[in-house]
């Protein structure tokens, strides 16, 4: 298995186990009692750890929220609260989540150390929400926390090369989307209004994208050998069965 391979074989497993947080019962009810909407959490949660900036930067940051979209949260989530402090009771959440979920996977031990080499490699040249996420404390110490913590990384890192990828295609973030599986559906789900483009015309540089983003990520799995880029995909991918029954 090629570094990019690995990569690209890591993305499902990622997006399933981050989103079995995001959508747990838990995490939104917290959400709730800091005061903030499901859209404003979405935003300030994602982008709080860059800090007290202009929406435009969160904007430009997140790529694929219509900006519109993400002004909305965004001020929406200052009013309640610090978005760099949403930032820090969402990680000390990831880590208790971690905790509970992570911490009985038999292997654990084992993806804490592929996955720490992986996310040691990265190179944060061009992808600010990974380098801000990886510069932030980590509250949790347990096996379970670190791991949630380690993958949340990995996910962030895969979402910061694709915006690199499509805008190397030549796509816009609402093109990119209208060319994936989600289409329309998708578009206005982060926010984008229509009219749209038509997608047909947009789905091969979307899949030149996809390719150019597992050999950007493919950089960072590197850093094991192919024996341990199979074990690690494996993990991800029977962590992510885990989660989903």
């Amino acid at each position: 298995m090629t570094p990019e391979q690995a990569a690209a074989n890591a993305r499902t497993g990622l997006a399933t186990i981050l989103r079995a947080f995001s959508e747990s019962p838990r995490t939104l009810q917290g959400a709730r009692l800091l005061g903030l909407s499901g859209w404003a959490y979405h935003v300030s949660a994602r982008a709080g750890a860059l800090g007290e900036v202009r929406s435009e930067t969160v904007a430009a940051a997140l790529a694929f929220i219509a900006p519109e979209a993400v002004t909305d949260g965004w001020e929406a989530a200052v009013k309640a609260s610090a978005p760099s402090e949403v930032a820090k009771w969402h990680l000390g959440e990831l880590c208790n989540w971690g905790e509970d979920q992570l911490g009985g996977f038999p292997r654990l031990t084992r993806l804490l150390d592929l996955a720490g080499r992986v996310t040691g490699r990265v190179d944060t040249a061009g992808l600010p929400l990974f380098a801000a996420w990886r510069a932030m404390p980590v509250p949790g110490t347990s096996p379970g926390a670190r791991a949630a913590v380690l993958l949340h990384l990995l996910h962030e890192h895969r979402l910061g090369v694709h915006v690199i990828a499509v805008r190397a295609s030549g796509l816009t973030p609402l093109e990119a989307i209208l060319a994936g599986p989600e289409g329309e559906t998708g578009a206005v789900a982060l926010g984008w209004q229509a009219p749209y483009p038509p997608a047909g015309p947009l789905v091969r540089r979307l899949i030149w994208a996809e390719a150019v983003a597992d050999a950007l990520a493919g950089q960072a799995y590197a850093a094991l050998d192919q024996s341990e880029r199979v074990e690690l995909t494996g993990l991800l991918e029977s962590l992510g069965h885990r989660l989903a029954r």
